[in-house]
């Protein structure tokens, strides 16, 4: 049994962590906190009032929605195109690799932009719809819509959860699966039964950070969204109330925020308890 010494702090040491520990107060916790105190500035009664309008309400239910469809879509992407990059060779992998990443590289308003150029009025996707509306008799609407909300929403997550997975299942090597094959195992029996074991922790942890850039998505969805009550997710709410200039309308705007701020620090504590049995299982093993 080896015994660690434990290392005495050097002067340096305290003063890294008094730098760390103050800039994360100034920086992330007092702003948060500020939120909610702002939030509550006209009394409970108001918080209550501000979350229930018409507005709001519409801005949630568009959110959830917007959030839920990438998430489910990311997460299916995310599985296959982590999958497909670590455990098969094909020219073109690189290509794809990166192509994941472009939504980390391109801003968001681009992307927004980019779909209207391609699914607005003068979109070369415009006339697609249009033909397929008049055979149908249906009104499919992408930009300036809930489709194109939940389209800006899915782009920016895309990366999210393949970028989990990718070092996961590069760190697993392929020994596990080629002896499966070997033994006559098929291969959605090989990734269910060998290769999602693996990948299950990392899995839910890139669940929980596309959920939480979901709900936080502002340039994307502003510029495909349009009607507020209609189209407008909780950040372009909250911009909106904000915007409005009133006193009232600004205490709405951070108490809107609070739901945002109370789901961020869920979503903390959630990946903080993730890690910890992704830990804990490690060390078991």
């Amino acid at each position: 049994m080896v015994i660690r010494e434990k290392k005495k702090l050097t002067p340096h040491g305290i003063i890294l962590i008094v730098i760390s520990v103050l800039f994360v107060l100034l920086m992330l916790v007092f702003p948060l906190v500020s939120v909610i105190t702002n939030s509550l500035k006209k009394g409970f009664d108001f918080y209550i009032k501000s979350l229930s309008t018409e507005y709001v309400l519409s801005a949630l239910r568009v959110t959830i929605i917007a959030t839920v469809i990438a998430v489910v879509v990311n997460t299916f992407f995310g599985l296959m195109a982590g999958w497909l990059i670590t455990k098969f060779n094909f020219k073109g992998k690189q290509i794809l690799a990166t192509l994941i990443d472009i939504p980390f590289s391109v801003s968001p308003v681009i992307a927004g932009l980019a779909y209207i150029m391609m699914f607005g009025r003068l979109g070369w996707a415009s006339p697609i719809i249009d033909s397929i509306n008049e055979m149908f008799g249906t009104d499919i609407q992408i930009v300036f819509a809930i489709p194109g909300v939940v389209l800006a929403t899915i782009f920016v997550t895309f990366p999210f959860i393949s970028r989990e997975i990718i070092p996961v299942l590069n760190t697993q090597g392929k020994d596990e699966e080629e002896a499966a094959a070997l033994m006559g195992a098929k291969g959605f029996t090989i990734f269910r039964r060998v290769t999602f074991p693996h990948i299950k922790w990392a899995t839910i942890y890139g669940v929980i950070l596309c959920t939480a850039r979901a709900l936080g998505e502002f340039g994307a969805v502003n510029a495909l969204s349009k009607t507020r009550g209609e189209t407008f997710t909780l950040p372009l709410e909250i911009d909106a109330l904000y915007l409005a200039g009133s006193a009232d309308s600004i205490t709405a705007a951070f108490s809107v925020s609070s739901i945002l701020v109370i789901i961020a620090v869920i979503v903390l504590i959630l990946r903080n308890r993730f890690e910890h049995r992704e830990l804990k299982q490690k060390e078991q093993v």
